[in-house]
């Protein structure tokens, strides 16, 4: 009767084992495949085919707990998708949304006709400007005064004699590629001053928000710690409304509200320890080796 017992015993453990090690193997096989990846179904009027660069601008409706209404370039991983697309067919499609990228896929042309909210123009930066914008002069901005995420006064003259890397954005940004690649920019090059030997500790990292009537200090301070932020090296700064726009006017940064959103363009800038503007990148993406390379220089200019 006990061996009975341990026999039947033991059968269940084997049972239960056997019955859970697959769905541990599927849930790690799950995560694995980006479950974690959003995805929403979207209707849009097709703006323009840029095929050689596997993307499409698409002027899209609302998207449901998502984003408003708005024209904005979208990526697909093959372009077999734009199979027999032109320029202002109606369709549908899928977009999903991971950690660091987002992509379309499922596209469909509409028969039936589709009427899109307003047109709001994302402009990106222009394939002809120029990668990088030297000045030997000193950058206007320098003499602003900004509150940062701990509700803290700052001047950006306060910090002559830093390397700083300057770059705008706002929290509520949804596409990866966009504001929050620029934040992750910040982040790995902070990542990466850090570990280098010998490293100047003369440098500091300034992200503006565009949109300082929602992105108060207590919002930025929420949202840095998203990034892992170090506020020895790493300031979130809003600021009086008119004051922003003229910062980032004079730094090639163009932007306007539409549907609840912001569209507007790229710039990270790059300003010595003397306070002259070095590097201005107009374009988004994975910048952050480059920003690690130009702050080493500007930190070891000296004051002139």
């Amino acid at each position: 009767m006990k061996r009975a017992l341990l026999l039947l015993m033991g059968l269940f453990w084997w049972v239960l084992i056997s019955w859970r090690a697959p769905r541990l193997q599927l849930a790690a096989l799950s995560s694995a495949s980006g479950t974690n990846v959003q995805k929403f179904q979207v209707t849009g009027v097709v703006k323009e085919l840029k095929l050689e660069q596997k993307a499409v601008v698409i002027r899209h409706e609302a998207i449901s707990n998502y984003m408003p209404a708005m024209t904005m370039t979208f990526k697909v991983k093959a372009t077999n998708q734009f199979a027999d697309l032109q320029v202002a067919d109606a369709i549908s499609f899928r977009l999903l949304v991971a950690r660091d990228e987002s992509w379309i896929d499922h596209v469909t042309k509409l028969t039936n006709g589709l009427t899109v909210a307003r047109e709001a123009e994302f402009r990106p930066a222009r394939s002809n400007e120029s990668n990088s914008v030297v000045s030997s002069s000193v950058h206007p901005l320098m003499n602003y005064q900004f509150t940062n995420e701990l509700g803290q006064p700052v001047t950006l003259a306060g910090f002559r004699g830093q390397a700083l890397g300057i770059t705008f954005f706002f929290t509520r940004c949804p596409i990866p590629e966009y504001c929050p690649r620029l934040s992750r920019n910040f982040e790995e090059a902070s990542q990466k001053l850090a570990t280098i030997p010998n490293a100047p500790s003369n440098w500091h990292f300034l992200s503006v928000s565009i949109d300082p009537q929602v992105d108060t200090p207590s919002v930025l301070q929420a949202y840095a710690r998203r990034y892992h932020y170090d506020p020895k090296h790493w300031s979130f700064l809003t600021g009086p409304v008119d004051k922003v726009r003229e910062l980032a006017r004079q730094s090639g940064v163009t932007y306007e509200a539409e549907n609840g959103l912001l569209n507007h363009n790229f710039r990270t800038l790059i300003i010595d320890a003397s306070g002259n503007l070095q590097m201005s990148f107009p374009i988004g993406g994975n910048l952050s080796d480059s920003i690690v390379t130009e702050i080493l220089k500007a930190a070891a200019v000296t004051n002139r």
